[in-house]
């Protein structure tokens, strides 16, 4: 799986002019299930990412987790992370087919808020908009495969 993580202070999705999904200080984590990717998988990342240490502890540091600071985590399904960019058109070949996609997406979410962070999201395959407040700003490349 992919995922670009995002510290934010705030994010939200919206759908055909409905907001699907808000949080305030966390994460923002745009993900994309990749064709070899199993639940297994998602697990992994989810752990990955609850444990992230990418928000400030007193001094300033870059050393606290969404865990520890009691933050959320609003997911939003994007197959673009899967984008084949060596020609001047986008391939997306690599990004898991709908239907094994939106399965590992909400195993994924499942398994953030397993862990304990609340958990908002975006439609999978839905033409979505989305509004944030970077935060440092901190974004994050995660891909498992690496």
């Amino acid at each position: 799986m992919r995922a670009l993580v995002q510290r934010v202070q705030s994010a939200s999705v919206t759908v055909d002019g409905q907001v699907t999904g808000a949080i305030g200080i966390g994460s923002l984590v745009f993900v994309c299930a990749m064709l070899d990717d199993t639940c297994a998988t998602g697990d992994w990342l989810a752990a990955k990412i609850v444990k992230l240490r990418i928000f400030p502890d007193d001094a300033g540091t870059m050393n606290r987790s969404l865990l520890d600071i009691a933050g959320s985590a609003l997911v939003v399904s994007q197959f673009t992370l899967a984008a084949d960019t060596r020609g001047n058109r986008p391939g997306f070949s690599r990004a898991a087919p709908p239907d094994r996609g939106r399965v590992l997406y909400e195993r994924f979410s499942a398994s953030l808020a397993a862990a304990g962070v609340p958990v908002a999201n975006g439609i999978f395959g839905a033409d979505m908009k989305v509004a944030l407040v970077n935060d440092g700003p901190v974004t994050i490349w995660l891909d498992t495969a690496e």
